[in-house]
């Protein structure tokens, strides 16, 4: 598999994180979707054992950021 495209969702899970540390809930659930998406597809497509291994990672990894920014929501409404 194309290793280009882990980067891809290296990347958008940094961006992710950083919309997190900026308290951007709204910008990191966007990411989260369009990063979730790519996992999706290279998931359809990936044969060897070591990728589907490395897109378990990330789905594991956007699953505790998706509680960050599940938890992010929740103090917005709190300080509301």
């Amino acid at each position: 598999m194309d290793k280009n495209k882990f980067n891809d969702v290296k990347s958008g899970v940094q961006e992710i994180i950083d919309f997190i540390a900026e308290k951007n809930a709204k910008e990191a659930s966007n990411k989260l979707v369009d990063v979730s998406a790519e996992l999706d597809e290279l998931l359809d497509f990936a044969e060897e054992d070591e990728d589907l291994m490395e897109i378990s990672r990330y789905q594991v990894l956007l699953n505790q950021l998706h509680q960050r920014i599940v938890g992010l929501n929740g103090q917005a409404m709190g300080s509301v």
